[in-house]
């Protein structure tokens, strides 16, 4: 998948790096365009790498990008570490300052720009070309250590063996720097940032809402998609779905097939698309698709061989649907909703096999999810060996009884649990205390077939934000979900939309998003080629969705209310 086709929001730092352009620090020799220096700037331990002025070309306007470094040290691994970074300021600034948090396990400092060129949240055109400063960094690693070559998959996430590494991906990274990006902003243009937002999705929406509760008075708003808050217990889901889908066949990759994978969409499809009024290839209402479809209708009956898996498929699949517990029948994760996009491109790359050949096409969890499990969310760290099929075999050995608990360990070395150092401080009881007394705003959004971090979780966590805010949540922060959307993009769904500008408007006009507008995405190859490419809908605050009025074009989102389920 460009992100959609090898690990869309969560992809590998290395790999987006070369699919985005080489983002190389640029060093000090090269021509300047910034009087920002290390002495000018005088923050301690922050070293200015050099700047580099960029002519405007390729939908990006005339700009300066600076680099840095922050903290080098010595890991106590024996490897070397530092936070690198890059911001690009914009020739004609609009006067904010955004922080892009990036996805997957970061480790390199992917170009800031606010949002992939096609992106899909910012409506199209990057909140660079908009006029925003914008700040990336790696957030305390490298993806591409040449120590760590002989680790293979593992490479990426072997910083867990550091834990000041850990802490830096977890959050110190960005309270680090944030004051950083502000303070060159400052000494570039002659005046501090008149607003402040983080945006990201993915472990990038993890960032945001990490951000959000730890260090809510740097930022007026925060961005929030798919976010992998709750992702270290998310990660024991990638061993739960092993597990389940080698019961209907040995061979992962062919426990869901493409062919069963379109059934099982269809098939939801089918059963809940009119639950929003018209029959439009959407699970518009969600709440109402749980009660309208029953996983067990997919089984073959004697003889049937079309149209219908076999039970031990639909048992897996039911199961991974279930989400992840131990023998004692407690949740370690979450349960995901029947949604139409289910099955399609995004989920089965994640889930059960990839288009990546050096992975030997095994599926993302499989891969990078069980080096993450194993090395970054387990204390102490696992080591586990980098070949496809030695991860493939970390998951299938794990316990959930006795692996489980090791993401809220702590030991004398490492004095922060997993669940400590990559999740809101609150995760499971949130107030956003800091956030109601600075006045700051979280807009979240989340497809609703998401296989990466299931859409329920979010949901949970916004009902109990809800009830601790007595039934005034939607004063500081909203949540949308995306029918048939996937992971960060994709899947049979519209998923352009700008909801940068509904955040910013939120923020600076005091306009809180009641809708926001949501139309197919080109980059996007799995929208139908039956629908309409003029098809409009809103994104609807939750719980509320969007119902066709009854009158009127169908494909208009004029012509659908937001309508309490």
């Amino acid at each position: 998948m460009r992100e959609a086709a090898v690990r869309s929001g969560l992809v590998s730092a290395v790999t987006l790096a070369a699919l985005l352009g080489s983002t190389a620090l640029v060093r000090a020799d090269a021509e300047a365009c910034s009087p920002v220096t290390s002495a000018s700037l005088a923050i301690s331990g922050i070293e200015i790498t050099g700047s580099k002025a960029q002519d405007a070309a390729s939908g990006l306007p005339k700009h300066c990008i600076v680099t840095g470094i922050a903290n080098q040290r010595t890991g106590a691994d024996g490897k070397s570490y530092a936070i690198q970074f890059e911001l690009r300021l914009p020739a004609e600034w609009n006067g904010r300052f955004l922080h892009q948090v990036n996805g997957g396990n970061d480790g390199v400092v992917v170009p800031a720009l606010g949002d992939k060129p096609d992106g899909f949240a910012s409506g199209g055109t990057v909140p660079l070309t908009r006029g925003f400063a914008v700040l990336s960094s790696d957030s305390g690693h490298s993806g591409s250590d040449p120590a760590n070559k002989s680790l293979g998959l593992t490479a990426g996430a072997a910083f867990g063996l550091d834990p000041q590494a850990r802490r830096d991906y977890g959050y110190a990274a960005d309270m680090t720097l944030s004051p950083v990006g502000k303070a060159i902003i400052a000494l570039h243009y002659g005046r501090k940032p008149d607003r402040s937002y983080m945006a990201g999705c993915s472990n990038g929406g993890r960032h945001a809402m990490v951000a959000a509760s730890r260090m809510p008075e740097n930022y007026d708003g925060f961005l929030v998609g798919n976010p992998g808050f709750d992702l270290p217990r998310a990660a024991i889901q990638h061993a739960w779905d092993v597990q389940a889908f080698l019961k209907a066949d040995p061979d992962l990759r062919k426990s869901i097939t493409r062919e069963d994978a379109q059934v099982i969409a269809s098939r939801i499809t089918e059963a809940c698309d009119a639950l929003d009024g018209v029959k439009d290839g959407l699970t518009a209402n969600l709440a109402a698709c749980q009660k309208a479809f029953d996983l067990k209708s997919l089984a073959c009956a004697p003889g049937q061989t079309n149209a219908c898996l076999p039970q031990a498929k639909v048992d897996a699949l039911k199961t991974s649907l279930a989400g992840p517990k131990n023998s004692k029948g407690e949740a370690l994760y979450s349960d995901w909703p029947l949604d139409g996009g289910i099955g399609t491109g995004n989920w089965r790359a994640w889930k059960v096999e990839s288009p990546v050949a050096p992975w030997n096409n095994y599926p993302i969890i499989a891969t990078m999810g069980a080096a993450s499990l194993n090395y970054i969310f387990s204390t102490p760290p696992v080591a586990v060996e980098g070949s496809s099929d030695k991860l493939i075999d970390a998951l299938k050995a794990y316990d959930f009884d006795k692996d489980a608990p090791k993401i809220f360990a702590k030991d004398g070395t490492f004095t922060e649990s997993a669940m400590d150092f990559m999740t809101p401080p609150d995760v499971d009881d949130p107030k956003l205390a800091g956030l109601q007394k600075s006045g700051g705003k979280m807009l979240i959004y989340h497809g609703q077939a998401d296989p990466v971090f299931s859409v329920n979780d979010s949901i949970r966590w916004y009902d109990r934000l809800d009830k601790n805010l007595q039934g005034r949540a939607d004063g500081i922060a909203r949540l949308f979900t995306i029918p048939g959307a996937t992971h960060c993009g994709g899947g049979v769904a519209l998923d352009k939309f700008d909801a940068l500008s509904a955040l910013t408007d939120w923020v600076e006009k005091g306009k809180a998003p009641e809708r926001i507008i949501v139309s197919a995405n080109p980059a996007n190859k799995e929208v139908p080629a039956s629908w309409s490419p003029n098809r409009t809908r809103p994104l609807c605050p939750y719980p509320s969705y969007a119902a066709y009025s009854g009158q009127g074009d169908s494909e208009d989102a004029a012509n659908f209310v937001c309508k309490a389920p």
